[in-house]
């Protein structure tokens, strides 16, 4: 393992000014030049600094492997098309934008339904990316492959333990929409989740399902409905409830658009919310701030998770070989009209 003589010795410097620079020391007065070269025997080495920066990740592409930017590429798990979740494009705006301040790029963006087309998956790794995005779980052939095409992938709330991932808790998630609906008086409270077959297994019906034990609430699974992820399933659904005569006083919705689908459904049918029943998200997209009512939520840190997906990434390729981890952030309960 390399150490800050061998990162002097090659740069041609002093392990003390080696030193300073790696400890970002802006009192010692040192040349761009300087500085150029020592991050850049930094990442020829391999050798871990004390703390990351920006100017260390710029001298990786000038490394012993060669002078080609490194770029880097996306998956999508998404239904509906790439662009049509403002979720995941927000996760994506916050990686590129730690991506571009390096000064590297993005050479695709593809979906795991367009990676169902085997021509468009080799063609995408025909020049392989430095690294790679992953939002949501891939098909076990396609992880296999793409593990195989670049050694530095990041994934976001996916279940690919053999990588980093960046995630937020799903179950604290929900068990922190129940207890705030439980706290403005709502009693009798429902959740929609994605599809039918997977809601019972999932991360946020177990956390509602757990909040309502604790909190002595009522369970009907009459209250429980599907979205499929589908704005137009999920207004569907809820239709279908009312008229069984079967909606709860309110809503805990797995996701910021189809709680939104929600509100559009009981607006139709003349339901008022939050009077006859409330509704909260998760997730706080730009957008749901200005739905009618405005959506309270349970608001995850978006656009960071894309940022420290990027870091992470970013730290593998400067020679971080530390155990995979997983980075959960932190969950804030928004109180908005909807509830």
């Amino acid at each position: 393992m390399s150490n800050i003589r061998d990162v002097a010795k090659l740069a041609g410097f002093s392990p003390a000014t080696v030193s300073r620079v790696i400890n970002h020391d802006k009192t010692y007065k040192i040349t761009d030049e300087t500085r150029e070269k020592i991050w850049q025997a930094v990442a020829e080495l391999n050798y871990k600094a004390p703390t990351a920066s920006s100017q260390q990740y710029k001298s990786v592409k000038k490394s012993s492997k060669g002078s080609k930017a490194y770029n880097f590429g996306c998956i999508m798990n998404v239904q509906g098309g790439k662009y049509a979740d403002p979720y995941y494009l927000s996760v994506l705006s916050g990686f590129e934008e730690v991506i571009q301040e390096n000064g590297y790029g993005m050479s695709f963006v593809h979906t795991n339904e367009e990676f169902s087309n085997k021509t468009v998956m080799h063609n995408a790794f025909d020049e392989p990316p430095t690294g790679l995005i992953i939002m949501n779980s891939v098909p076990d052939d396609v992880f296999s492959y793409i593990s195989k095409k670049t050694p530095y992938i990041v994934g976001v709330d996916t279940s690919h333990t053999s990588i980093d991932n960046i995630a937020y808790d799903h179950y604290l998630c929900a068990h922190m929409a129940v207890e705030h609906l439980k706290d403005q008086g709502y009693k009798r409270i429902g959740f929609i989740g994605g599809f039918q077959d997977h809601i019972i297994g999932s991360g946020r019906f177990q956390g509602y399902y757990a909040a309502l034990y604790q909190f002595g609430l009522p369970y009907d699974p009459k209250w429980v409905l599907p979205s499929n992820w589908s704005d137009d399933y999920c207004v569907k659904m809820v239709k279908e409830a009312h008229k069984r005569g079967e909606l709860p006083d309110a809503y805990f919705v797995a996701s910021d658009l189809m709680a939104i689908a929600t509100l559009r459904a009981l607006y139709d049918l003349g339901v008022s919310v939050p009077g006859e029943c409330a509704v909260m998200g998760v997730s706080n997209i730009e957008i749901s701030r200005y739905s009618n009512p405005p959506l309270s939520t349970i608001a995850i840190p978006i656009a960071d998770m894309g940022r420290v997906a990027a870091r992470t990434l970013l730290h593998r390729i400067a020679g971080d070989t530390s155990p995979k981890k997983v980075i959960t952030l932190g969950l804030e309960v928004l109180k908005r009209s909807s509830t």
